[in-house]
């Protein structure tokens, strides 16, 4: 059953809230989605369901810093994320989101490790070899990243993203490459992630079943966002 979410505007970012999202609409050759509120708690995972086309991939990279709405504001640690200059924007997603791509974006002339160490040193973080065990890709560390499979080259962009701590994730279809049982045991990683940190998560997908998994879920139909029991 669909509730359509519209009518809360103007949303206020609370204590636990670690980022606010309010009247958000977009638009390319034609109107996206628009009057788009939603608020990302700590401990919160929150799924987006929708077709392809709908906009959900857009409504991702606005919230994680990387396209301004047209319209809307988003608010993010006290500050309004696209009133910051080009340096608070590197910061922000330097130290505090970590986007999981559809696109692994690896460097394939590194190994596993140096991929992984080349996250390490830029957040200043040591490599975390729980992260790596829990993903099962300790065996991988010394190959280089050309010659794994698209499943292991995803958990591998996984990994690399956790090892920052972020406060927020993103992630654009992160269990589209796997099969059922490891998209399952990626689900576990990143949903034990989210509530051992205080995090938030929020994943766009065409999969009911992951989307069930998360806390809360949505759907982004006929240009609006509604929430969804599944």
């Amino acid at each position: 059953m669909d509730r359509d979410i519209k009518d809360q505007s103007h949303l206020q970012k609370d204590a636990k809230s670690l980022m606010c999202a309010s009247n958000l609409s977009h638009s390319f050759e034609y109107k996206l989605f628009e009057n788009v509120d939603l608020n990302i708690h700590q401990r919160e995972s929150i799924a987006v369901l929708g077709v392809s086309g709908s906009g959900k991939s857009t409504l991702l990279h606005i919230l994680s810093t990387l396209l301004k709405p047209h319209v809307g504001k988003v608010i993010f640690d006290k500050g309004y994320i696209y009133e910051q200059g080009a340096k608070k924007l590197l910061e922000i997603r330097r130290d505090d989101i970590g986007i999981i791509f559809q696109s692994h974006y690896l460097f394939k002339g590194f190994t596993v490790k140096e991929n992984l160490e080349i996250s390490s040193l830029i957040s200043g973080n040591k490599l975390d070899l729980e992260i790596v065990k829990k993903l099962k890709i300790e065996d991988t560390l010394s190959q280089n990243v050309a010659e794994l499979s698209g499943g292991q080259q995803q958990r591998v962009s996984i990994a690399r993203v956790l090892l920052k701590k972020p406060k927020l994730i993103f992630a654009d279809e992160p269990t589209g490459n796997l099969d059922m049982q490891t998209a399952n045991d990626v689900m576990d990683v990143l949903l034990d992630y989210t509530k051992q940190n205080s995090a938030g998560l929020f994943i766009v997908t065409h999969d009911e079943k992951i989307a069930k998994r998360c806390d809360n879920s949505y759907r982004l139909q006929d240009k609006r966002l509604y929430s969804v029991s599944l």
